[in-house]
């Protein structure tokens, strides 16, 4: 495999066997998640030409937004620190400044960030809520030097475009293509870059059905589908059920799924096939969008709750 870290190199990630089922219907896993130990999954493809982008634009800083345990948060501080370019975070939750030192402490997110020499600005959630308005990035431009934005999970046109190499040509032999969903990017690139026979099914961390219409303004096909029921109450809540799933899985098949997307993700497809919905002889791939980073978080807020932790 190509340098991961080489932006310009073309890369490609292994699909793994997963199971085949009593009904001829097989899973396998395509292991984004390996691409980099730091800037991985879904991640490095939504970065990769919003860095070669900033790069030609002769920008020097990334700036970005991101709640606490955002995963793209600290893969943005990491591809920063690999290309020579500063990062700035908007932090979501103004407390979090208050002891920066403490937030740290508790907060590997945030210290992975910090370590990868990420600037952070906290603000209000009623501030971030206004992040895209014109008000809010003008104050922005008069805080900071000339940046280089990228939106909140990355997505925009050249997110899409590094998330359609995704799939590769050998991957048209899958009857189904499935993914977790959280800002609709990374799923916008891969129903571009499916082919005919291919549905295009996408699992929303998020409660509702409102990331239809952003899927909508990326995507060039409509042989796509959004699974509403496997979002666990919302965006990084879980129960103890997905929490037994996501450690029976990795005892049994020695790969580790985050709670937030992939989990849910694994979890939907498995019980997808217990209830029929795939036909007979289906193959599946899923993708495994990475995200890991987030686990000893998540593990500190089931602590909290007593809910069993997940074997990381």
């Amino acid at each position: 495999m190509p340098n991961p870290l080489n932006f310009n190199a073309e890369i490609s990630s292994k699909n793994q066997f997963i199971a085949e089922f009593s009904n001829g219907i097989s899973l396998h896993l395509k292991r984004e998640d390996l691409l980099h130990p730091e800037v991985s999954g879904n991640k490095f493809r939504k970065l990769k030409y919003n860095i070669l982008e900033a790069e030609k634009q002769k920008k020097k800083t990334l700036l970005t937004f991101g709640g606490a345990y955002s995963n793209h948060i600290a893969a943005t501080a990491a591809a920063g620190k690999i290309s020579g370019l500063k990062t700035i975070g908007i932090i979501r939750g103004e407390e979090l400044g208050e002891n920066l030192e403490k937030t740290l402490a508790q907060n590997r997110t945030l210290n992975f960030a910090h370590s990868c020499g990420m600037h952070f600005r906290f603000v209000s959630r009623k501030d971030y809520r206004q992040k895209e308005t014109l008000e809010f990035q003008q104050r922005l431009n008069e805080e900071f030097d000339e940046f280089y934005l990228v939106p909140e999970g990355g997505t925009n046109q050249l997110a899409i475009k590094g998330c359609e190499e995704i799939l590769s040509e050998k991957d048209k032999e899958f009857d189904f293509i499935s993914a977790s969903v959280g800002t609709g990017g990374t799923l916008s690139g891969l129903i571009n870059a499916s082919a005919k026979n291919q549905k295009i099914l996408g699992f929303p961390a998020l409660k509702g059905n409102f990331l239809s219409e952003e899927i909508k303004k990326f995507s060039i096909k409509n042989n796509w589908e959004l699974i509403l029921k496997y979002h666990f109450g919302g965006y990084a809540k879980i129960d103890s059920q997905l929490i037994n799933f996501i450690n029976k899985f990795k005892e049994k098949y020695q790969i580790q799924l985050d709670p937030v997307y992939t989990g849910k993700l694994v979890f939907g497809i498995f019980d997808l096939i217990k209830t029929g919905y795939f036909p007979s002889g289906s193959k599946i791939l899923a993708i495994h969008t990475g995200g890991l980073q987030g686990i000893p978080g998540m593990n500190s807020v089931l602590t909290k709750k007593n809910l069993p932790l997940i074997n990381y």
